[in-house]
């Protein structure tokens, strides 16, 4: 029997033994289904309503909310990844299996990467961190793009996995994290204040304030103007000193971060079936140097920026954008134009070898811009299809991306000979630009009184690639008033990012970088490639879901991700190329980005809540992955011992992510003003990859992280109806987790902080 099918077979039966949960369940909840099965008489249900396709897929079951009230009662000290982490599904992790600038952690789902998790402000992308370099193995010094929004200015967020997500189109194949902020439609004026101190002196505190003003300027205009400041202090640069042997470099902690933000909304109604809104923002987000950098490797000037404290990077972000809403007799249309752009400053940092990844000596500061046009409009039209009612979404998209960075392509290459590729440094552009655009029709179908049928098909073009197709068939079965089943199963993708696709982006090493079997018998080139294919995944889902008389809901869902083409630096050499070798003429090895042929993801999810008497309710939810790999090829040829070492083919996890996750919590509306939240996290073991992604050699001796649990208390209090406090203590027990470097000890948990908050709503 494969590891597939036994993966598969073991979902299965832990899908069973969940359902089986759900009906004991169920029977303790004491509802009656109100039906003879065994008589002639027929099931009569309740009226379904007809959705919009994206209103369908909103109800499946690879989707979560976190409401403004959730964002209230348990604050985020800094980024709503913080609290979208406590998804089903979902975790942290760094853009690679690497581990490599380990603290910058980006939400994760399904175990697909950061790099496949498409966030949207507002239904609108967010592209910022695509203007980051991308290392060899696909990890970038980014903290994504989570972190644009102050919390307080949110309405809500959807968090949407699996097949549901792959409408969304590029970048979407693990899910879509979509930031909906307020609008309010009366005179609104919100303060909110935040502090949050940890009790460990080595880790830093936070502060955050923020404004949202909104008024109606008579009958057809309005505004919206908000504005946010936050700082994360960084942690100690010793911090993990005691994580480490006597000499070894100490991995960096916490790195901290600066925000400010302002932004300011123009709506205008001209009568009931137009809204046309015009937004304007402005972000800064700058770091506090802590010492992180991509390999080991310190100097002088990174440990003296690490102790000062220094700004050694910042995201300047600035976004225009109009949208129209239209309702009509015979449908309603969503549409916008947006322009984003990211100015990326940083000091330089090496671009090869040991040093690579690490700030300069020199301390120059370097730019890279990125913009990115996208523009999208939907019309969602009722009708019928083969004599059913349905509702029908037909739309078009476009998304144009220009990077301009004459700074990560200038490796010192030593060249002799000539090659079809810009080797020389002067040779190579500056601007790279990829366009997709997109057609999409969806229909959501009511096949009968107790199915929704919701096909979708989506033509994405590129000139790097050309057509991809994509198509989605997601449905739902009201077994009975209690009990729905769903499935979903989804061709999506990931088009290649700008560094991929460039071929004078070029990524060198003198040979201790060099894949198998070529260790130390380098130099060795790693070179963009205009021919590769966009990567695909075969997302697949069924569930069970129950929502019963007496409060009880509960859900568990099995996924299986056929992950194809993923894009990783190449470890099959393409060619050599004369150049010279330590003063010597010689022959350098030349590889590309190259499609690696097959990955795979397979894990169950579920939730269960239900209300402990009038005034507690519990929920928890569970992530469970059973599979999580990817396959590498590597050449065979003799080593730089003279040894011939075979071609092998090397499996690694996909990405860092625990074995299970376990979120659960309590909320208890002590008094008609107050509530307590106590809650808990329990993470399982997070497994070490045994072999290089990057070299394709073995690891020695890799550590896992052992599981370990985080507790919490929150609290929120209502001094009336315009003020309320909140406070609480996190990581209750204080569990501190520190980072090695070493195997899956790739980052830092904060140990113990206590915090407390202010909000007041005129």
């Amino acid at each position: 029997m494969t590891f597939r099918t036994k993966a598969v077979l073991r979902a299965t039966t832990l899908l069973c033994a969940g359902t089986a949960a759900l009906a004991v369940g169920a029977q303790e909840a004491d509802f009656d289904f109100d039906v003879d099965f065994t008589g002639a008489e027929a099931i009569t249900l309740d009226d379904i309503e007809i959705y919009s396709y994206e209103e369908a897929v909103l109800q499946a079951l690879g989707v979560s909310t976190v409401t403004e009230e959730q964002l209230e009662k348990t604050p985020v000290a800094n980024d709503i990844s913080e609290v979208v982490r406590k998804m089903p599904g979902v975790n942290l992790t760094g853009t690679s299996a690497t581990g490599q600038r380990g603290n910058q952690r980006q939400i994760d789902i399904r175990g697909m990467g950061p790099e496949n998790t498409l966030i949207l402000i507002d239904g609108k992308p967010v592209m910022s961190r695509n203007s980051v370099r991308m290392g060899r193995s696909g990890e970038r010094d980014t903290r994504g793009d989570s972190n644009w929004v102050p919390a307080e200015m949110i309405e809500r967020i959807e968090v949407i996995r699996g097949p549901a997500a792959a409408r969304y189109g590029s970048g979407a194949a693990g899910g879509v994290v979509n930031i909906v902020t307020k609008a309010p439609e009366v005179e609104t004026v919100d303060i909110n204040l935040r502090y949050n101190a940890p009790q460990s002196s080595d880790e830093g505190g936070d502060r955050r304030v923020n404004l949202l003003w909104a008024k109606p300027l008579g009958d057809q205009f309005s505004f919206r103007l908000t504005g946010g400041w936050n700082r994360s202090d960084a942690d100690a640069p010793d911090i993990n000193a005691e994580a480490v042997e006597d000499g070894d470099p100490v991995p960096a902690g916490m790195e901290g971060v600066e925000n400010k933000d302002v932004s300011l909304r123009l709506s205008w109604t001209p009568d009931d079936m137009h809204r046309l809104d015009v937004d304007v923002s402005k972000s800064r987000q700058s770091n506090i140097y802590a010492g992180d950098r991509q390999l080991n490797s310190t100097s002088d000037t990174t440990e003296a920026l690490a102790e000062e404290g220094a700004e050694t990077n910042r995201m300047e972000r600035l976004t225009l954008a109009l949208t129209h809403r239209g309702t009509y007799d015979f449908g309603r249309s969503n549409s916008y134009v947006q322009w984003e752009k990211t100015d990326n400053s940083r000091y330089a940092e090496g671009l090869a070898g040991g040093g690579e990844g690490r700030i300069t000596d020199a301390l120059d500061w370097v730019t890279i811009h990125h913009e990115t046009l996208s523009a999208k409009s939907e019309w969602i039209l009722s009708g019928q299809i083969l004599g059913r009612d349905a509702t029908h979404t037909f739309g078009g998209e476009l998304r144009h991306e220009r990077l301009e960075d004459a700074v990560n392509n200038q490796s010192a290459l030593a060249i002799d000979g000539g090659t079809a590729v810009a080797l020389d440094a002067g040779d190579r552009q500056s601007v790279t630009e990829q366009t997709l655009t997109s057609l999409y029709a969806e229909s959501n179908i009511l096949w009968g009184e107790a199915l929704e049928i919701a096909p979708s098909i989506r033509v994405d073009h590129a000139e790097s690639f050309g057509l991809n197709l994509s198509a989605a068939l997601n449905m739902t079965y009201m077994i009975d008033t209690n009990w729905t089943a769903k499935f979903g199963v989804a061709r999506a993708f990931k088009a290649p990012n700008l560094y991929q696709v460039n071929p004078d982006y070029v990524y060198t090493t003198n040979g201790n970088g060099c894949p198998y079997p070529y260790y130390r018998n380098g130099p060795c080139y790693v070179l963009g490639n205009e021919d590769l294919d966009p990567e695909t995944s075969i997302n697949t889902e069924v569930g069970l879901a129950y929502d019963g008389d007496s409060g009880l809901r509960a859900s568990a869902t099995v996924f299986y991700n056929d992950y194809r083409d993923k894009i990783q630096a190449g470890t099959e050499q393409v060619g050599t190329v004369g150049c010279t070798v330590r003063g010597n003429p010689g022959s350098c090895r030349l590889y590309r980005w190259d499609n690696v042929p097959k990955a795979r993801v397979a894990g169950i999810e579920g939730n269960v809540a239900a209300p402990l008497g009038d005034r507690v309710e519990a929920s928890a939810n569970f992530t469970y992955m059973l599979l999580s790999e990817q396959e590498i090829r590597t050449d065979a040829g003799v080593d730089g011992n003279g040894v011939y070492q075979k071609a092998k083919t090397l499996k690694i996890p996909l990405s860092l992510v625990p074995d299970y996750t376990i979120n659960a919590s309590l909320d208890w509306r002590v008094t008609d003003r107050l509530t307590l939240i106590p809650s808990l996290t329990h993470y399982g073991r997070i497994q070490a990859a045994a072999h290089n992604a990057q070299s394709g050699y073995d690891f020695e001796d890799t550590d896992e992280r052992d599981p370990y649990t985080v507790g919490n208390l929150a609290a929120r209090y209502e001094l009336n109806d315009t003020v309320s406090l909140s406070g609480g203590v996190t990581n209750l027990f204080s569990t501190q987790v520190m980072r090695s470097g070493e195997g899956a000890n790739t980052f830092n948990e904060p140990g113990r902080a206590w915090y407390a908050g202010l909000s007041a709503t005129f």
